[in-house]
């Protein structure tokens, strides 16, 4: 485990090329903005697959003859630090273009700046729809599922269970706001006869999880719908646990079978909770194999759902540079519309219509397996299988 003095010291790194390259113009420079040190469960892991895929682009000749360069800034969870590191990274570092992002309303702050300032950002991220929707701009593309994305997975599950009096837990910002909206209104589409009968909404990182657990309690759900994760689903859980909230209830869960946020729960992970997540020790495809043996030998140690994040971030980078073989921001831009390459997961497409990629998500239940956490009847829900037709969009996203 990387310390936080570590963390700090790496946020500033550059991954290098050397200065011979540097002089003679070909080198590509990435400028990566996260959250290291408020989310280092997810971005310590998604930062060591970065730095793999770059290894491995690099070693393979580069991208058209010129190496990929990395610059991180930690933004500490804050969109102000974001704004203004998007731009020393930008102006002072001048990197090609801009990547990363964890928290929803920082990678909206970043979103921002891309287009007013007309820089290409490749999310890889922020799952609010809003960062290709609503506030959806031309220099914006953003990997990872989305939030609506995967509640409609999860709906799929939640319909068929017999329960119609719901509660809702979520963190208290933009992610957790847009997870309960499209989940309520989902659900509601597939089953009118449900209702929802408490809502709570702590603070990112401040749960008070006692008076969580007890409030929602006290509405007597059938079930719950949960978006709580990191530090505040631990909390949770084992205040949920100790207060019987889940006894006799199901739960169905946002994020919860990432191995980030399982494993620091480690015997008191829950059971039998629908979940989306990675079971990592399971998928055995050609691609993911092949990227578990090369991250299990470069870092001793497995790969998250960041891990995978993080290299495939880099891999469709790459894919679009050898497409475009320029560095201009406007052809990069057209070079995004429409990419395909090969992820971790399988073929991903990043849409034209909206810049949502078509990465999907593991859907499964959790099951305690050697004293910890892991998912069971799991399944990969391809992510263009779940997302709605073009004229929905269309309304969604004015700019498209």
């Amino acid at each position: 485990m990387i310390g936080r003095r570590q963390i700090l010291a790496g946020a500033g790194a550059v991954l290098a090329a050397p200065a011979i390259g540097r002089a003679q113009g070909d080198v590509i420079r990435i400028g990566e903005i996260n959250s290291y040190t408020a989310q280092p469960a997810f971005l310590l892991p998604y930062r060591n697959a970065w730095t793999l895929a770059v290894e491995q682009v690099n070693a393979a000749g580069g991208v058209n003859g010129r190496r990929l360069e990395t610059v991180f800034r930690d933004d500490a969870g804050r969109p102000e630090d974001a704004v203004r590191l998007a731009g020393e990274l930008v102006n002072a570092e001048k990197v090609h273009l801009l990547s990363g992002g964890f928290l929803s309303h920082v990678g909206l702050a970043i979103a921002d700046y891309a287009n007013q300032n007309r820089r290409l950002y490749v999310a890889s991220e922020p799952l609010t729809d809003a960062l290709v929707w609503s506030r959806g701009n031309r220099y914006t593309f953003r990997l990872r599922a989305s939030t609506y994305m995967q509640c409609a997975m999860l709906v799929e599950e939640a319909a068929k269970l017999p329960a119609k009096r719901w509660a809702t837990v979520a963190p208290n910002y933009e992610y957790g706001q847009s997870a309960v909206r499209w989940f309520k209104e989902l659900l509601g589409r597939a089953r009118p006869d449900v209702t929802f009968v408490a809502e709570q909404f702590p603070a990112l990182g401040r749960i008070d999880a006692g008076a969580t657990v007890q409030a929602l309690a006290a509405a007597n759900p059938e079930a719950i719908f949960n978006v709580t994760f990191a530090a505040d689903l631990t909390n949770f859980v084992r205040q949920g646990l100790t207060r019987g909230l889940f006894e006799r209830r199901r739960v169905v869960s946002l994020l919860t079978g990432e191995p980030e946020y399982l494993d620091p729960l480690q015997d008191e992970a829950p059971e039998n909770w629908i979940v989306t997540g990675y079971p990592w020790e399971q998928v055995n495809t050609p691609e993911h194999a092949s990227f578990r043996d090369a991250y299990r030998r470069r870092w001793n140690d497995y790969p998250r759902l960041g891990s995978v994040v993080g290299y495939d971030t880099v891999m469709a980078i790459a894919a679009m540079l050898r497409k475009t073989n320029t560095t201009d921001t406007e052809a990069m831009v057209e070079g995004m519309k429409g990419l395909q390459f090969q992820s971790v997961f399988g073929p991903v497409e990043f849409r034209a219509i909206d810049h949502q990629s078509t990465m999907g998500a593991f859907v499964g239940r959790t099951v305690l397996r050697n004293g910890r956490g892991t998912m069971a009847d799991w399944r990969y829900a391809d992510g263009k299988n779940y997302l709605p037709p073009d004229d929905v969009v269309r309304a969604l996203r004015p700019q498209s």
